[in-house]
């Protein structure tokens, strides 16, 4: 069964149809009122705005996508120094590798360090050079008939080669890993629906790839909000649990089902979702009047 046919786990007692259309309108209310400029100048995307040029678009995208994890206000906090450093673009950084060094000197984030950051530049920008943009070296692997997951997979392994697979840490491990293993591979998602999707103020539409065919990055955020609609009943985040959600929305979008990924992102950051009742954190939540927990009666 593809991933577009699983359908998503009811709750007990539920009408499915009138719970879907239910469902519907809350994600849409979410979607709808969520403050897209506000909350895309915290996000990680905001660097890839940051840029005129496409191939800077594509580097910083690609680097902010890779640290999007952790607490949203150091990343962005680490973004903004990295950023700086790398000025006026990452393209014309990665150009001078012998600057490059002197750039990153003394720049470290939890395991990342800063010559982490250079075998990530480097091997993208040969990559662009290569094929004529990253979005290219990525179409390629799908042309040839690989998955999402696969051409994924190739395109990971291409930066990595391209980048010196000698150059070899803990941070290089965790900042690109392998989405063939059994993490949800959330920032490699993520990317793909920063560059996939049409244009619309977060996103950037700039790969040439249907949105219909990507999986939603899920975080723990997504995770939460994900199991209290019912979407999925898996407790972790594998690629599996990207397919369940996916496929879940794309009952209601199949031709965009991430589109409601950034909202709902965002509402699971400010609500700081407790997954059961919670009337104090729970008030005011776009989704709780579908939230398993408010729409069944609470156990005894």
């Amino acid at each position: 069964m593809s991933v577009r046919e699983q359908p998503f786990v009811l709750p007990k007692g539920a009408s499915e149809p009138g719970r879907m259309r239910d469902i519907h309108a809350a994600l849409d209310r979410v979607r709808c009122q969520c403050d897209s400029d506000a909350r895309r100048a915290s996000d990680p995307v905001a660097f890839a705005h940051r840029y005129r040029r496409r191939d800077d678009k594509e580097l910083a995208a690609l680097i902010a996508a890779c640290m999007a994890f952790g607490n949203a206000r150091v990343v962005v906090a680490k973004l903004d120094d990295l950023f700086g450093r790398l000025s006026p673009g990452p393209a014309r950084a990665a150009d001078d590798e012998p600057g490059l060094g002197d750039r990153m000197n003394g720049w470290k984030h939890r395991v990342f360090v800063a010559s982490d950051i250079e075998w990530l530049l480097l091997g993208a920008r040969a990559i662009q050079r290569q094929f004529g943009s990253l979005g290219a070296a990525f179409q390629a692997g799908l042309d040839r008939g690989e998955s999402l997951r696969t051409a994924l997979a190739t395109f990971r392994d291409r930066i990595r080669a391209a980048g010196g697979v000698g150059r070899r840490s803990r941070g290089i491990e965790h900042m690109i890993p392998d989405p063939l293993k059994s993490s949800g591979s959330k920032r490699m998602l993520l990317l793909l629906r920063w560059m996939c999707r049409p244009a619309d103020g977060v996103d950037l539409g700039l790969w040439d790839v249907s949105p219909a065919r990507l999986l939603v990055p899920v975080d723990i955020h997504i995770h939460r909000l994900a199991r209290n609609l019912g979407f999925t009943s898996r407790r972790h985040v594998t690629w599996e649990t990207a397919e369940d959600v996916t496929g879940a929305l794309a009952q209601f979008d199949p031709s965009d089902p991430t589109k409601y990924d950034f909202s709902l992102c965002h509402l699971g950051m400010l609500r700081r979702c407790p997954s059961r009742r919670d009337p104090r954190l729970c008030n005011g939540c776009g989704i709780k009047p579908v939230c398993v927990h408010w729409v069944t009666p609470p156990s005894a």
